[in-house]
């Protein structure tokens, strides 16, 4: 509905109207964008990592051309560029969920200036020669099998004539202390356990893939197991989507009511600019 105004010039507001012009235009979009009849499903992704599950809700369209809106190349290929750095974390969290409990260990090691690599390779030799004392030791002292996630942290500054290196390791090596040991290369290291929040250890993986100013790349051991994905396409109408999106239905009840022994901890709800429909992404935790 056309908004009305009354133009007196001592209370004449243009900026609050612009504004009221504004809201409008994005709620006639968005309003286009959740009923696009090209969007003939909505498609739910569930994946499940130790306790933690996650949920994805996405439209699936009956064509492509309509649903492409323009966007600028630059724009794109940064927008591509951080969605890989996303789902790379995404994909660490929830292999550390999936594999390590509270019964684990991560831990941060740096070397003193005797040991010092000089190059991120030397780095990289120097942490598989540790797993590899690691695998030893606990093979022959009958620990389960080794697993293992570590990333390498190396930055080097010439102008500044700083160098930093470490590394940070999740494992389920059972001696906290014969892993300092078993080191070897000095520095100030630091070995703790594991401690679940109710998004399980995403806050300690997160923090290891920070951002870095320098190289810094995961490595995994070969025997973890993969994450529960599921996928369904009957679990989710436009109208229910709609419903969740504007907030007519409780989505904590509309969950947990779907995926029975877990509560729910996070959602998130929005819209993209290249494509119509709505974009749930639900985070729950099993109960206890």
């Amino acid at each position: 509905m056309a908004r009305t105004y009354t133009l007196d010039p001592h209370k004449f507001d243009f900026d609050e109207i612009y504004a009221d012009e504004i809201r409008d235009a994005e709620n006639d979009a968005l309003l286009q964008s959740l009923n696009d009849p090209h969007i003939v499903k909505y498609r739910a992704k569930t994946i499940k990592s130790g306790n933690v599950l996650e949920v994805e809700v996405y439209p699936i369209w009956d064509t492509h051309t309509s649903t492409s809106r323009a966007r600028k190349t630059k724009e794109s290929r940064e927008a591509q560029k951080r969605l890989n750095y996303k789902n790379a974390v995404k994909s660490v969290v929830r292999l550390i969920n999936t594999n390590f409990t509270d019964s684990d260990f991560w831990a941060t090691f740096t070397y003193d200036n005797a040991h010092l690599p000089k190059t991120y390779k030397e780095a990289q030799r120097e942490v598989a020669k540790f797993i590899r004392r690691l695998k030893h030791y606990a093979e022959r002292h009958n620990f389960a099998p080794l697993k293992y996630v570590y990333w390498t942290e190396f930055e080097n500054d010439e102008k500044k004539g700083k160098k930093r290196i470490h590394h940070h390791i999740v494992t389920n090596f059972a001696d906290r202390d014969k892993m300092e040991d078993l080191w070897g290369n000095g520095g100030r290291n630091n070995v703790r356990r594991l401690v679940a929040d109710e998004s399980g250890y995403e806050g300690m993986a997160r923090y290891c893939m920070k951002d870095p100013k320098g190289l810094k790349r995961y490595v995994a051991s070969k025997n973890l197991k993969k994450p529960q994905i599921t996928i369904s396409d009957t679990k989710f109408t436009r109208r229910k989507v709609n419903r969740i999106f504007y907030e007519k239905v409780n989505p904590t009840a509309v969950f947990e009511g779907l995926y029975k022994g877990y509560q729910m901890t996070d959602i998130n709800k929005k819209t993209s600019e290249y494509t119509t429909g709505a974009y749930l992404y639900i985070k729950m935790r099993r109960k206890e």
